[in-house]
């Protein structure tokens, strides 16, 4: 994956709920054109920033109760909607809840805040996949481990 929308996770409880952070800088190239004068940060990278999350949480959450390692793949987005835009300099904070699993499969709720301001709520909807790549393996481990670095977490990271 190119592009990593968490810059840290703040808490991570499988089966429950994942928080986590993105920082909004004016560094990131797409702002520039969109929009000239008034930057707003994509409603599409807002979403693919919760489904990073949510992704995370889905994966924790079934690593716990099965031996193998499954990866989360985005299969649904109901519900989205933007309260306020997103700005440079704005941190959002990214709360996803378990809402329900099923054999293979995880729903969301997520919801993002600028400061107490609500700006994005949607549910995901992810099954989990086989995938049979170390690459894809290490690269996930490596970038949960790095989200969570200041974390004391009571599993580990598969």
């Amino acid at each position: 994956m190119r592009f990593f929308f968490i810059d840290r996770v703040e808490e991570i409880k499988p089966g429950e709920r994942a928080v986590g952070i993105k920082n909004v800088t004016y560094n990131e190239d797409f702002l520039e054109d969109h929009f000239p004068g008034l930057p707003v940060y994509p409603g599409t990278l807002l979403i693919e920033a919760i489904a990073q999350l949510g992704g995370f949480l889905v994966e924790c959450t079934f690593q716990q109760m099965e031996k193998s390692t499954r990866r989360a793949l985005l299969a649904q987005i109901e519900k989205a909607k933007f309260y306020e835009p997103v700005r440079p300099g704005d941190q959002l904070r990214i709360t996803c809840e378990i809402t329900s699993t099923l054999e293979g499969a995880a729903q969301i709720k997520a919801e993002a805040h600028v400061q107490e301001k609500r700006a994005v709520v949607a549910v995901l909807t992810y099954v989990l996949w086989n995938v049979d790549s170390e690459n894809i393996h290490r690269q996930r481990r490596d970038l949960y481990n790095q989200w969570t670095q200041h974390l004391k977490l009571d599993f580990q990271i598969r």
